[in-house]
Order: C-alpha cells, then structure tokens, then sequence
C-alpha cells in the first residue's frame, strides 16, 4: 500500500529572470498559442515566482518548476533543477550592451569627410 504514485503537480520549463528576493526567483514561461479565429500563433508569456531555496540558480537559468502549496501571496511554485538542455545559460542582452566600447557618435558618422 506504500506505492509511491507519480506527482499530479504541473511542472513547466522556463527562465530565471530575476533573482533579487531572498530565497524567490521570478521565472518566465513562454509558450505559443494559436488563435481560434485568424489560425495564427502568439507568444504568451507568463512570470511566476518560485521558490529558490538558497539563491541557487541566477538570471539566466534554465530551470524546471513544479507546483506545490501556497507558500506566500504570489508564491505557488518552487524551482525543481536545472532544465536537460544543451545551453543552459541564456545570454542576457543588457550583458553584451555592457562589454561594448561604443563607436562613432551619430554627429562623427554624418559629418565626417573620406
């Protein structure tokens, strides 16, 4: 009678967008969803809070989450492990931004002769 049963609870696939809260990540799904009436598919986005248990996974991270009670007001999730994917890092774009020197200012650009 001791069976273990498989786990009812939802886990989705997502990206650790911020990790700013003590022992709370905000992860962001994102799945494609056709519209029933153009036929056409959309982008749908969602950012949930899930519980990062000692600030283990950092912006950037692919990471599966998994259902479980309430823990606070917004916080319905927690963060299971790393996604099985290859790259599990995801560039963030203001990290490149940051490691650019810039070029040619706009007024160098059009007033500058050959």
């Amino acid at each position: 009678m001791n069976k273990k049963t498989p786990s009812r609870r939802r886990e989705l696939t997502g990206i650790v967008v911020s990790d700013k809260m003590r022992q709370t990540a905000v992860v962001e799904i994102t799945h494609q969803q056709k519209h029933p009436q153009y036929l056409k598919y959309y982008t749908v986005t969602k950012r949930l809070k899930a519980h990062n248990e000692g600030g283990e996974f950092k912006i950037g991270d692919r990471v599966r989450i998994q259902e479980t009670r309430p823990l606070s007001k917004e916080k319905h999730w927690r963060i299971i492990s790393k996604a099985l994917t290859e790259g599990n890092k995801v560039k963030n774009p203001t990290d490149e931004l940051r490691n650019t020197t810039p070029t040619q200012s706009s007024n160098e650009r059009f007033t500058s002769q050959p």
